[in-house]
């Protein structure tokens, strides 16, 4: 799935993260296939330039899906209990 020469793409990102849109839109526990998909992001997501992608393909999904809850969007990596480097969030900036 993922070719390690390869930069992350936004594409992957959507992918990872696509199982947990009911849980960011409706609220409630994540599923086993969204934790699934943000423990794989994590994975995918190893140098500081795949993690500064990574980080801006979140929040540009986060911005086109208006019905997001950005605070359960925040909670989503320790509900699944992978700890990412920065939120998955539509409101933070990261500038490295």
């Amino acid at each position: 799935m993922f070719d390690l020469g390869q930069a992350l793409t936004c594409g992957q990102v959507d992918a990872s993260l696509a199982p947990c849109i009911p849980c960011l839109t409706q609220g409630g526990k994540p599923g086993a296939a969204c934790c699934s998909g943000v423990k794989v992001l994590k994975g995918m997501a190893q140098t500081t330039t795949d993690k500064k992608e990574a980080f801006n393909c979140g929040k540009e999904a986060a911005n086109r899906n208006t019905s997001l809850k950005d605070d359960t969007a925040q909670a989503l990596p320790s509900k699944c209990g992978v700890p990412l480097d920065t939120p998955i969030s539509r409101n933070v900036n990261r500038d490295s």
